[in-house]
């Protein structure tokens, strides 16, 4: 063996940037103004807080679990938990009371540290969770006899910590996924997938992250670790910028152009909104400096995408994951390989229209219903299929057979995968519409409707129907300015889609809910149509 066999631990990478450029900020928003500290305060005070957790006696695999916003807190708890050998478990400040009693109770966490502003959620289910000793409270003290304030938890250990060495497949961070169908599942990530992960995020062909950016990390952390973000940035060195709870566009454009953020990433609900602040507000954000934004979740319109390069100059990165591949899987650049460089700005945005190229590493395959592989010619549809060493082979503490063949990941979408490799996604199997014997891909009508100036959003479900099993019906919001009728949506969509995919009726409203990781959530779209006993409009 002529190689050493060094583990690939956390610890190894996320102090790097506060050695590299100690004086660096992490930068929160707060109330009046933004709190401030450098890179190397806070390793400093990560080691700190390993330490106490350390002498309150965690352990390694331990669970601790967060219930935060994004702020330099949460970040210590990124650093610090991992680092010791223990498992950070980031939970959903969006999820009921049902599924987090379920969570922290599946996971047996033993300590919660929770902001201030968020305790109120937290604290009636308190007697419904056990086994958490302590709750950690950031930014104030509270009455709870089992709780403890974040800075006098901390307080006086030291600022250096002995970082344990451990096995590379020892787990490190917890996350459940948003429980759509049955219960919550968990996805435990380990040092070495994680660490892989990092490296791999910071490529160019990825997201491009370097030290010489300042990252504004809006996708929250408690979601899918904020997408790995948190660990990058750190690793290099980037600035991070974090909007803690002032997620309001404006808010969010106003601390993007203060901090000079060059990379930022959320779902398109929050580019959408961004947006519509720059378009009433323009002279009042100069932005000039962000150079590209990652967008995952759902599809992003290319109308929006397209407006952020040619008003913005930005680059808007299309990605897709999910909280099973830790999360990155594929990514999508404007211009993403060197045969791209001549083609027309319409070819460019119709690539990255598309869910993306597979992230180095990783292994993609779509399948029929008997596990045949199917061709990557842009027309066979499967179900997607992926593996890699950063991608979960089973569920924490909860067999689940059928999400998994062999050592691939059954990820519950339907796909096609083009000869130039691009991942396009059909649906969700479950949101697959089935008419007449014939599929309809309700992502294909959404994305093409969203096209049309003046649709904000749009979400298309299925509906029962005595003849046909099942109808699409489409929910739209409109901008506050757009005059369309639903008849000149459905006119949108007659020359893409054959007469039998149009939906039977648009529905105009203000709201479209969303799940709690900011995805359009068409289980509560078909109950809340059914609690009002929608019926599909006579066609005939």
């Amino acid at each position: 063996m002529t190689m050493q066999q060094t583990p690939l631990l956390m610890s190894r990478i996320l102090g790097r940037g506060a050695r590299l450029d100690p004086h660096e900020e992490i930068v929160t928003a707060q109330e009046n103004g933004t709190h401030r500290q450098t890179l190397k305060t806070t390793w400093d005070r990560s080691n700190q807080l390993a330490g106490a957790l350390t002498q309150y006696g965690i352990q390694k695999g331990d669970r601790i679990a967060s219930f935060m916003w994004n702020n330099y807190r949460h970040l210590e708890l990124y650093q610090a938990v991992p680092s010791m050998g223990a498992v950070l478990h980031t939970l959903n400040i969006r999820l009921s009371s049902t599924d987090l009693i379920y969570i922290v109770n599946h996971a047996e966490d033993r300590v919660i540290f929770v902001n201030n502003d968020l305790f109120s959620l937290l604290e009636p289910i308190l007697k419904d969770i056990p086994k958490v000793e302590l709750i950690v409270i950031c930014d104030s003290e509270s009455s709870f006899t089992k709780s403890a304030d974040y800075e006098d938890f901390i307080a006086d250990h030291s600022t250096t910590y002995q970082w344990p060495e451990i096995e590379e497949t020892a787990p490190m961070g917890l996350c459940y996924t948003s429980g759509t169908t049955g219960k919550p599942k968990g996805i435990m990530y380990t040092n070495r997938s994680t660490y892989l992960h990092t490296m791999a995020q910071a490529m160019t062909d990825s997201m491009h992250l370097s030290a010489l950016d300042s990252v504004c990390d809006i996708v929250p952390m408690f979601h899918a670790m904020g997408w790995g973000l948190p660990f990058t940035a750190s690793m290099l060195g980037c600035k991070q910028v974090m909007p803690d709870r002032f997620m309001e566009p404006q808010n969010l454009a106003k601390l993007m152009a203060e901090e000079e953020v060059t990379i930022s990433a959320g779902v398109p609900t929050i580019w959408q909104g961004v947006k519509a602040c720059l378009q009433e507000n323009h002279k009042e954000y100069n932005l000039s400096k962000l150079s590209r934004v990652t967008c995952g979740g759902s599809a992003p319109p290319i109308s929006m995408m397209r407006w952020y390069w040619e008003v913005l100059g930005v680059e808007v990165i299309q990605g897709w994951g999910m909280t099973e591949t830790n999360p990155l899987a594929t990514l999508s650049r404007k211009i993403a390989k060197r045969s791209h460089l001549n083609l027309t700005e319409d070819d460019h945005f119709k690539n990255i229209s598309k869910a993306g190229l597979l992230m180095p590493g990783l292994e993609l395959e779509i399948v029929d219903e008997d596990w045949n592989i199917q061709p990557h010619d842009g027309e066979a549809v499967g179900e997607l299929l992926i593996r890699g060493p950063w991608v979960c082979s089973s569920y924490f503490n909860d067999p689940q057979p059928e999400k998994f063949h062999g050592d691939w990941l059954v990820t519950g979408d339907v796909a096609k995968i083009d000869a130039e490799e691009y991942l396009i996604i059909a649906d969700r199997s479950k949101d697959l519409i089935k008419s007449g014997g014939e599929w309809i891909s309700s992502v294909d009508l959404e994305n093409h409707m969203i096209s049309l100036p003046g649709v904000r959003q749009a979400a298309v479900v299925a509906q029962p129907h005595p003849k046909w099993d099942e109808r699409p019906v489409a929910l739209i919001i409109l901008d506050e300015d757009a005059n369309l009728s639903a008849q000149s949506i459905l006119e949108h969509c007659n020359p893409i889609f054959a007469k039998w995919q149009i939906p039977d009726e648009v529905i105009f409203c203000e709201v479209i809910p969303l799940t709690s990781t900011g995805k359009i959530d068409k289980k509560a779209i078909r109950k809340n149509l059914e609690k009002e006993d929608y019926k599909l409009p006579d066609l005939r």
